[in-house]
C-alpha cells in the first residue's frame, strides 16, 4: 500500500461553515482515519494549507487543529507545484477573482456557491477551468443529506409513481443581534457584500431540483427584507439592504411544480430545520436533513373537510419511516471524497463549476422576477 498526499489551499475556512464542516468535519476527518482508500488500493492524504486575510485568525486556527501550514498571501500559495487543489470558502464577493487566479496557476479547484455573484462571471469561470483542462467542482452539500439520499432512493424505486409537486420548507429564526448574538454574519444582510437568501438559497434549490426532479424551466419568485436593522458582531446597529425571506415556485419538466419558502425569519414548527414534501399519483414522501417518510397509495387516509366538528385523526400516523439502510457520511465529507478520488482517479464527477453557474443563474434570475413582478423562463446554459 503506498500513501499518497496531496496539498490543498484552503481559502477563508476562518468561518464557520469552513471551519466546521471543510476543515474539521472532512479533511482532518480524514486525516484522523488514515486517510481516503482508493480504489487501486493506495491511500491518499490530504494536507491542507490554511489562507486568510487575518493572520491572527488563520493562525490561531492552525494552532488550534494542528495544522502545520499556513499563509496571507495567495500568490504566493498558488506557486507550489506541491498544493494541487485550490478551495474556496470566501464570501461570494471575493470568490471569483481567486479562483480565476487559482485558474491561470493550473490548480484543481473546488469551491463553496454561490460561485460569483453574477452568472455571466459564474459561466467565465466554467470556461476557463475548460480552457485550463483542470478537475473543478462546487460544493452541494445537501444532495448527500441521509434525509435526501433516502428521498432519492424512494424516488428510484418508482413508489411516488408520477410526481406532481414538491414543497420545499427551509429556515430559522436568526436573532438580531442586540438581546441574543446572530447565529449568521452580519454580511448576509448586505446586498452590496453578496448577502441575501435569494443569492444564497436558490443555488442550493437548482441542483436539489435538478439532480432529484428535472431541470427548471421557469422561476417566480417574492423576496422580502423582514427585519429592516439588525447589530452586527460588534453590537452596531445596521440597516438590512439584502432579502431575508424568499418565496419562490419553480416549473420543472414534465410539468412538476415546486415551491420553496426560504426564511431567516421564521420560527420553525417541524421535524427538521429542511423539509421537502414529494406528492405523486402513487405515494408522497417528506425528507429532511436526516428522516424520510412515506406514504404510500393504499396507505393515504380518506380525509374529509369539516371545520365544525374537531378532527380526531393523527394523520401523520399514517406515514412509514425509510430505513438507513447503510452509513451515512457528513455530506461535506462525503463530496470531498469523491472529488478527491475525481482528481487522482478520474472518477465522475458532476457537480462542476457549470453547475455552479446555473446556481448563480437561477438566483440572478429569482432576484429579477422580484423586481419585475413575473414570471421568467430559465434558459439552457452551456459553456460554449
Amino acid at each position: 500500500m503506498t500513501v499518497r498526499t496531496i496539498g490543498i489551499i484552503m481559502n477563508g475556512v476562518t468561518g464557520r461553515m469552513g471551519t466546521n464542516q471543510h476543515l474539521v468535519r472532512s479533511l482532518l476527518a480524514l486525516r484522523e482515519q488514515g486517510g481516503l482508500a482508493l480504489p487501486d488500493g493506495d491511500v491518499l492524504m490530504p494536507d491542507p494549507l490554511l489562507l486568510g486575510r487575518n493572520a491572527e485568525k488563520v493562525r490561531a486556527l492552525a494552532e488550534t487543529y494542528g495544522v502545520e501550514r499556513w499563509s496571507t498571501d495567495l500568490e504566493a500559495c498558488l506557486v507550489d507545484p506541491y498544493d494541487e487543489i485550490y478551495f474556496d470558502a470566501q464570501t461570494t464577493t471575493r470568490r471569483a477573482e481567486s479562483v480565476s487566479l487559482a485558474l491561470q496557476a493550473g490548480k484543481h479547484i473546488y469551491c463553496e456557491k454561490p460561485t460569483a455573484t453574477d452568472t455571466a462571471t459564474a459561466l467565465a469561470l466554467a470556461r476557463q477551468a475548460r480552457e485550463a483542462g483542470v478537475k473543478h467542482g462546487v460544493v452541494q452539500d445537501k444532495l448527500f443529506l441521509p434525509g435526501l439520499l433516502k428521498l432519492k432512493r424512494v424516488i428510484d424505486s418508482g413508489f411516488l409513481g408520477r410526481i406532481l409537486a414538491i414543497r420545499g420548507e427551509f429556515g430559522y429564526w436568526i436573532f438580531e443581534g442586540d438581546w441574543q448574538a446572530a447565529q449568521r454574519p452580519s454580511w448576509n444582510y448586505r446586498k452590496e457584500e453578496g448577502g441575501g437568501i435569494i443569492v444564497d438559497m436558490l443555488c442550493h434549490w437548482r441542483y436539489v431540483l435538478s439532480n432529484l426532479f428535472g431541470q427548471v424551466r421557469a422561476v417566480s419568485c417574492l423576496g422580502t427584507t423582514h427585519v429592516p436593522e439588525r447589530f452586527d458582531e460588534q453590537g452596531k446597529r445596521y440597516t438590512v439592504t439584502a432579502d431575508d425571506a424568499a418565496y419562490a415556485t419553480f416549473q420543472l419538466d414534465g410539468g412538476i411544480i415546486a415551491q420553496f419558502n426560504s426564511s431567516w425569519c421564521v420560527r420553525p414548527y417541524r421535524d427538521e430545520l429542511l423539509t421537502i414534501q414529494v406528492d405523486g399519483t402513487l405515494g408522497s414522501a417528506i425528507a429532511g436533513l436526516h428522516s424520510c417518510k412515506v406514504q404510500s397509495r393504499i396507505n393515504t387516509p380518506k380525509a374529509v373537510w369539516n371545520p365544525d366538528i374537531p378532527s380526531t385523526h393523527v394523520f401523520r400516523d399514517d406515514w412509514a419511516e425509510v430505513p438507513a439502510n447503510q452509513i451515512f457520511e457528513n455530506a461535506f465529507k462525503y463530496q470531498w471524497e469523491l472529488f478527491l478520488k475525481h482528481v487522482v482517479c478520474d472518477t465522475p464527477f458532476p457537480w462542476t463549476l457549470l453547475e455552479g453557474a446555473r446556481g448563480v443563474q437561477l438566483a440572478e434570475l429569482g432576484l429579477q422576477s422580484w423586481q419585475e413582478r413575473r414570471w421568467l423562463d430559465v434558459p439552457e446554459l452551456t459553456e460554449e
